[in-house]
């Protein structure tokens, strides 16, 4: 094996590793708690390839979304099942939090300043762009996806402000009647 090949590789390993170390750290800690100090040492890894890698705090977090789930996969199959799928994933949201500790992370770090432009651009990238692609672009395409995410936030809101509910089918067929409204041209 060459040189630069086992270089890169080794590269890999420690943005990996950093990677990792940062999404244990934010998972366990928040946003707000964590250092880049803490993550470099986590890494095993020297404070500087952070920056070198991620660029800053901020940038990292946003690397550790991208490897996140989101519900991308809501919007593959018949576009007429699509207010019902969303409906459902909605529905299990009013009770349960995303099942993801850096979702959890992102929910009470949602205003943290450096958070907010990682977590906007995270939004148009894993949500309003792949939902608006389904829909097939169109003028109005963009606004029905952000009706659809507008949705989804408000659910999160009120889980977290009021508390977790159990729904019910009525509720589930509330928001798929919801949804269709907000998909319809």
């Amino acid at each position: 094996m060459n040189a630069e090949v086992t270089r890169l590789r080794g590269r890999e390993a420690t943005r990996e590793r950093i990677l990792q170390a940062a999404r244990t750290l934010f998972g366990e800690h928040g946003y707000e708690q964590v250092t880049i100090r803490m993550i470099a040492a986590a890494a095993d890894a020297n404070i500087a390839l952070v920056g070198r890698y991620f660029g800053s705090k901020a940038g990292l977090f946003g690397a550790v979304l991208e490897g996140e789930p989101t519900i991308s996969s809501l919007f593959e199959g018949d576009q007429e099942g699509l207010p019902r799928r969303l409906a459902e994933y909605a529905a299990e949201r009013m009770q349960h939090p995303p099942d993801s500790p850096i979702l959890r992370t992102l929910e009470r770090s949602a205003r943290h300043p450096e958070v907010l432009e990682v977590a906007r651009e995270r939004l148009i990238a894993a949500v309003l762009q792949p939902l608006e692609a389904q829909l097939g672009g169109g003028p109005d395409a963009r606004a029905r996806a952000r009706m659809v995410a507008a949705v989804f936030l408000g659910i999160g809101a009120m889980r977290r402000r009021v508390g977790p509910e159990k729904p019910t089918a009525a509720d589930v067929d509330r928001l798929t009647a919801v949804f269709e409204v907000c998909l319809a041209e």
